[in-house]
């Protein structure tokens, strides 16, 4: 296959989307259809791509015999460009009955489907200027859909989200210039890109590079302290939270990460190294803020935000192992994390789209009332506790035990607090799925006469991700095969 169709699921999704920007829809049907249409061709075309993984790469824009930009399909490319494939099309029917009480439909669906495009364009990047310059670009798609709602605490959200996105994007741009001073390309490849021979004399300097690129793409990944926009942004609609809690942006910063740490700088430079303690060190903190802070959040949206932090840093944790069997854990909890999240932000959605109500205390007697929504929300709950045989349990495990294979002190800190956290998760997701089936005795069943689930635009894909959950829980060790080739070069 021709390597320039590599452009396809990335140029076309953010050409229908800018179309749908400017030529607004009158019909709310023929618009959904619009949309729809394009994410499932994107979606399919990028998946057809991914199957088949042309083996040149695709360079649309060259700049020097360093500086290019470009496409490729490589193993990680494959785990992130089929996530975010599969997902976005879920996300996008859920959205069609939820965004109806929001307004502004063409803007968000505009937005929505042009963010389908940045992102692939992510998973597909060939080197790191490429990366960069669709990482900077998800900041700008994704910032109308922040803001959407217009009000004072969209703005608000919004433009902390900007400040601390370019903050990040600095960090990163000091971390390519060294790779691009010291390496042998921009270009990913296993095992990084810096010859001991070329960086003999300036290893602390690199390490330092490293260290504030990875706190710069650790903005996106919401790393201790770098946390703050991603509670503030759940004001979002729900279909824009689950994709930056789930699928889109957090996780790039999470696979920026991975290719910063394995792809360019490469683990030989880094392991054992002061920079991989103090690396180690923000993930092990942020694992048990993020799951304190979601223990004592009343408010549900930010509760399961909360939740997020801590669970990128799970994966982050598994990256800084920087072990073949790390970075296997961390790929698995990425793809469980992404099923497991969506499916509890989709539940979240829509408890607030039929019953306007936002906080853990309200949902008293929900269990009977909404079967499905409640029924998604507790398997998802007991998945991402680590439950057996569910999918969080294989991926903690995988975690827990690179990290005891990895036998350093900190390796061990980092397992036991991946240990409170599971119990920390436990009591914060418990305490919603116990109130709504089983309420106190001053509970009154009229509360939630008028609460039920929503429709079937909102309802079969709680079908479909419990089915998914459920695929990859039983059926692990694919996944478990595959990402351990990535991980060890293989792909």
């Amino acid at each position: 296959m021709n390597s320039a169709w590599l452009l396809f699921p990335v140029l076309f999704p953010i050409l229908a989307g800018a179309a749908e920007l400017v030529f607004h829809f009158k019909s709310r049907r023929a618009r959904e259809v619009y949309v729809a249409a394009a994410v499932l061709v994107n979606a399919a075309a990028a998946l057809v791509l991914i199957a088949l993984a042309p083996e040149a790469p695709f360079v649309f824009l060259r700049f020097d015999n360093k500086m290019e930009l470009a496409l490729r399909v490589d193993g990680l490319s494959l785990v992130f460009g089929a996530m975010v494939s599969v997902l976005w099309p879920i996300s996008t029917f859920y959205s069609f009955e939820y965004m109806k009480h929001e307004g502004r439909e063409n803007k968000f669906f505009g937005w929505f489907t042009m963010s389908f495009g940045v992102v692939m364009g992510i998973a597909f990047s060939a080197n790191l200027l490429t990366l960069y310059l669709f990482y900077e670009l998800l900041t700008l798609a994704t910032l109308p859909l922040v803001m959407h709602s217009m009000d004072e605490k969209a703005l608000y959200a919004g433009k902390k989200y900007l400040l601390y996105s370019m903050s990040g994007a600095a960090f990163v741009f000091i971390g390519m210039v060294m790779i691009l001073r010291y390496g042998t390309s921009l270009d990913f490849a296993m095992g990084g890109v810096l010859p001991a021979a070329r960086i003999a004399g300036s290893e602390n300097l690199l390490r330092l590079g490293y260290v504030l690129a990875f706190l710069g793409f650790g903005v996106k990944a919401a790393v201790f302290p770098l946390h703050g926009w991603l509670p503030a942004a759940s004001v979002a609609p729900t279909p824009v939270s689950a994709l930056l809690h789930a699928v889109a942006v957090v996780k790039a910063g999470v696979f920026a990460i991975i290719r910063l740490t394995y792809y360019s700088f490469g683990t030989e430079l880094l392991r054992g190294s002061w920079a991989q303690d103090l690396v180690m060190l923000f993930t092990i903190v942020t694992i048990l803020f993020g799951s304190s802070m979601a223990l004592r959040t009343p408010h549900l949206k930010r509760r399961l935000a909360y939740s997020t932090v801590s669970n990128l840093s799970y994966i982050l944790f598994g990256v800084t192992l920087m072990t073949p069997a790390g970075l296997t854990g961390g790929l698995l909890h990425m793809v469980f994390h992404a099923v497991i999240k969506i499916t509890l932000f989709f539940a979240a959605g829509a408890i607030l789209y039929k019953t306007h109500r936002e906080y853990v205390y309200e949902l008293e007697g929900f269990g009977r009332a909404m079967p499905v929504t409640m029924g998604a929300f507790t398997l998802s709950s007991l998945a991402l506790m680590g439950v057996p045989p569910l999918a969080g349990f294989t991926s903690k495990w995988s975690l827990g035990t690179a990290a005891v294979e990895a036998g350093t002190p900190l390796a061990l800190a980092g397992a036991a607090a991946l240990i409170v956290s599971a119990l920390l998760t436990a009591l914060y997701l418990m305490q919603v799925v116990v109130k709504a089936y089983f309420p106190g005795k001053g509970f009154v069943r009229d509360r939630v006469k008028d609460v039920a689930d929503p429709n079937g635009l909102m309802t079969v894909p709680f079908f479909l991700l419990m089915i998914l959950l459920l695929l990859l829980s039983l059926y692990p060790a694919p996944l478990v095969k595959l990402f351990g080739w990535i991980a060890g070069g293989l792909i």
